[in-house]
């Protein structure tokens, strides 16, 4: 790629992927590394001349916990701007001779400050302006430590009454430091201030656009796959199907998708997802029913984590399987296994060489198939974020209602059952699930004009394996439960439930006790996220 680009060094903050996204946003390219890379790696990586600009992201830690968590010193001797987001402030103050000293009083959560000075960070930003004169940010805080004594030649940049140093800047060398969160969303004016370092301050070109990206991204698949054949296991999701759609765009026949139909997908998935790319797009698709070994495999299991286990593990013997015919059949060599990594997957699963960034969650290319089947790994999707991955497999023709499905577990409707997993069960929660989408999709907000399935950023049904009495007609029942769950969030870190309207939840209430047979009672879950998680296993 020819792309200017920004270097995002993580101290291992649980956020710092919020910054790339608002610097992806600005379609400019960035990378998020860990903080200890060292200075030869950073010179490496500038080396091309395109780097414009390098951010300090901030952590979980105190400056003083740890002395080696430490900005590279390379950072400061490129001569291209620096950005420094809280304890990057601090990794900035450190460096070039500033003080930095724990804090009396810590301030998390909203705070009002004010913005002195015309820098050219935040020159003309504001939120409000006081009486006084004085021009003010309502932000998000996060801190313990505060900066005491700023580097020669910084000036004060912003303040708080409980932090009289919340900001401060070198214009000159073009290097700021800002005490508060930009990347967050509480922080109202965060966006403009990044997107004032990204494009005004280091001058990156805004040509990071996923509709051009598709002919860059084809381009690279055929000189990386050449002649040789690619296996790609299609789990319906968005990741695969935009991967498969990315890649069949490059190498047509060269591409043979398996999917894999474990018995817990939604209503009619199995047959859309073939309608789909074997249908509409003629891709090779081979399509494996195995929902009775799954459903055997997890009969009387009623962990959690148990069954996802079961399931990780079936898929990966019946995907291995099909490979093994696959690569006897193909005239041509079998060489590749693609999946839909994305790149919030490949930032969590990195970690610091150190370990002083946090890793948040570990990542498995699909239980190490590439190494089981000797193949070498395609993730043509792997620098993207997955807003991105909608915006792509939109341009390249998939339909919307297909890109921008709410998400579904890799497991399926088996962490939607609770307890154990049963056909009859599967079933059910298949039918009233259905309904419930489709209402939300049928259900216009007058407000926006959005229906409520795109103001929420998840829903679905689960299936409660208990039983309630009920009435219906002169009889009496003793059917299932099942409830509802909807959400709205921005970043699936915290979430809102959903306020539906009443008329909704009564219209999905009625037709799924009407239509339903075996179930009688729907609930609807109110808990955010946290403390509550947004699935329920």
């Amino acid at each position: 790629m020819q792309h200017d680009k920004i270097l995002i060094l993580d101290f291992g903050s649980q956020v710092t992927q919020l910054i790339a996204r608002r610097v992806r946003e600005a379609h400019v390219y960035c990378e998020v590394h860990p903080c200890d890379v060292g200075d030869d790696w950073v010179r490496s990586f500038a080396a091309d001349g395109r780097l414009k600009g390098v951010i300090l992201s901030g952590s979980h830690a105190s400056l003083w916990e740890d002395e080696t968590l430490r900005a590279p010193r390379a950072v400061f001797e490129l001569g291209i701007p620096v950005l420094g987001i809280c304890f990057g402030m601090y990794a900035i103050a450190e460096a070039l001779g500033g003080k930095v000293d724990s804090s009396q009083k810590r301030e998390f959560g909203y705070a009002e400050v004010r913005a002195r000075g015309h820098t050219r960070l935040l020159d003309g930003i504001q939120d409000y302006v006081t009486a006084e004169g004085h021009g003010m940010l309502h932000v998000w805080m996060s801190h313990g430590d505060k900066v005491t004594e700023m580097p020669a030649g910084f000036k004060l940049m912003a303040s708080t009454p409980s932090c009289p140093i919340a900001g401060m800047a070198d214009d000159e060398r073009r290097i700021y430091g800002v005490q508060f969160h930009p990347e967050v969303t509480h922080t109202s004016q965060g966006r403009a201030i990044l997107e004032r370092f990204v494009l005004g301050i280091c001058q990156a070109q805004p040509d990071w656009i996923m509709r051009d990206h598709i002919e860059e991204a084809v381009q690279a698949i055929r000189r990386q796959v050449g002649d040789e054949e690619v296996i790609l296991g299609l789990s319906g999701g968005v990741d695969s199907s935009v991967a498969a759609a990315l890649i069949h765009r490059a190498i047509g026949d060269q591409l043979t998708c398996v999917f894999v139909d474990h018995g817990l997908l939604r209503l009619n998935e199995g047959d859309m997802v073939m309608d789909m790319f074997a249908g509409k797009l003629h891709a090779k698709v081979v399509r494996v029913d195995a929902s009775e070994l799954f459903l055997g495999q997890l009969a009387g299991v009623s962990d959690p984590e148990a069954k996802r286990k079961i399931i990780g593990r079936e898929f990966v013997e019946v995907f291995k399987a099909e490979a093994a015919k696959i690569k006897q059949t193909h005239s041509r060599q079998v060489a590749w296994l693609a999946q839909g990594t994305i790149y919030p997957d490949v930032i969590e699963s990195g970690g610091a060489k150190s370990k002083k960034a946090v890793t948040i969650k570990s990542h498995h290319n699909v239980g190490g198939l590439p190494e089981q089947l000797g193949l070498k790994l395609l993730e043509p999707l792997r620098d993207l974020f997955k807003d991105e991955v909608r915006e792509l497999g939109v341009a390249l023709g998939l339909p919307p209602e297909m890109v921008y499905r709410h998400p579904f577990p890799g497991p399926g409707l088996g962490v939607r059952i609770l307890g154990e997993v049963k056909k009859e069960y599967a079933d059910l929660l298949r039918r009233a699930d259905a309904i419930f989408i489709e209402e939300l999709r049928n259900f216009e907000d007058p407000q926006t004009g959005k229906s409520w399935y795109d103001q929420t950023s998840q829903a679905f049904t689960v299936f409660l394996p208990v039983k309630s009495v009920g009435v219906m007609g002169d009889g009496r029942t003793y059917d299932y439960v099942v409830a509802l769950r909807a959400v709205q969030t921005s970043d699936f870190m915290t979430a809102d439930w959903a306020e539906l309207p009443y008329a909704l939840l009564k219209k999905v209430s009625s037709r799924i006790i009407n239509e339903v047979r075996g179930i009688n009672r729907v609930t609807y879950d109110v808990s955010s996220k946290p403390p509550a998680t947004i699935e329920w296993e």
